[in-house]
């Protein structure tokens, strides 16, 4: 029998030590340079890209040492390509005034572009629970519309797993965690950015836990829209047995804009003395429409400056 060549070893080699799916994946991609103009963003892509101090950074790194890691593109039906994964590293070229951006280019349908993207995104050091959100819910109806097909989510074809045991089993949260992250996707804008600045941490802005967070979710637009007001007046959010509270009245049909008041008013535990002011006695100093957080600040800034004077007429 005559020797084998080093490609045919090479060959043999190959299929021992990778998979059916990575290699078909290997004969389907390339890298190469495009232009950012050539790549559009993906559709209701959940991962926001920030203009803070991680992208000033990343585009210095850029701007000394190029991109590294080359983004994952896949090419559209009108000869443009779609990002899938490198937004961020996309956004940083063009800051460090780059012509080009290194990419992987490969043969993605939808839903196995939709899997790569949030599994890329998922290893992020910061996520914000809005980006959870929106990733979960999309990754899970991509898998449930391929039939919870293990094969394509690069586990062992075998039983079929329920979707969302699926998911927890691909992502850094238990089922009930990733349920709840889901949830979020039915508050209105405004109260999801509140759970959002529970991890940002923004002076001034209120701020929302999760788990009250889920609970108003299964609060009407309306009702929710209610409570908004409701907050900003108060200047604060509900507590979980608050919000619990207002589902509760909500699957009723008795939430109404009094109730959430009321709820509201009531002290929580361990709850910081406030001291208040009627709204009617202080109108008059504040053009209609003042945020409550501003008066707040415009009281408070001119009571410092009374004691100062009154300091002064003291001496």
């Amino acid at each position: 029998m005559g020797k084998r060549s080093a490609a045919g070893l090479l060959t043999s080699v190959d299929s021992i030590f990778t998979t059916q799916e990575e290699r078909d994946n290997a004969q389907r991609s390339y890298v190469t340079d495009l232009s950012a103009a050539e790549i559009s963003d993906f559709p209701n892509h959940p991962f926001k890209v920030r203009m803070d101090q991680s992208m000033v950074e990343l585009a210095d790194s850029v701007k000394q040492y190029g991109v590294l890691v080359p983004s994952l593109v896949r090419p559209m039906p009108d000869g443009s390509y779609q990002m899938v994964s490198g937004h961020r590293r996309k956004r940083a070229a063009e800051l460090a005034g780059l012509p080009t951006v290194p990419c992987i280019i490969r043969e993605l349908t939808d839903d196995e572009a939709i899997i790569v993207m949030v599994d890329s995104n998922l290893q992020r050091e910061q996520i914000l629970p809005s980006e959870k959100a929106f990733a979960y819910k999309m990754k899970l109806e991509a898998m449930k519309r391929q039939g919870m097909r293990t094969d394509l989510t690069s586990a062992p074809v075998g039983p079929k797993l329920r979707s969302n045991k699926e998911l927890s089993e691909q992502s850094p949260d238990s089922v009930t965690q990733i349920k709840r992250y889901i949830r979020l996707t039915n508050l209105i804008p405004e109260l999801l950015d509140m759970v959002d600045n529970s991890v940002l941490k923004e002076a001034g802005k209120l701020q929302m836990a999760l788990r009250p967070a889920v609970e108003l979710s299964y609060l009407s637009e309306a009702e929710q829209t209610a409570l908004l007001e409701v907050m900003e007046g108060e200047i604060r959010t509900p507590s979980h047995a608050q919000a619990i509270k207002m589902r509760s009245f909500s699957e009723q049909g008795k939430l109404n804009p009094d109730v959430i008041l009321s709820i509201m008013q009531e002290e929580k535990p361990n709850q910081v003395e406030q001291f208040k002011i009627p709204r009617e006695r202080i109108d008059k100093f504040f053009k209609p429409g003042t945020p409550a957080q501003k008066i707040e600040d415009t009281i408070v800034k001119a009571l410092e400056l009374y004691r100062k004077r009154q300091r002064e007429m003291e001496r």
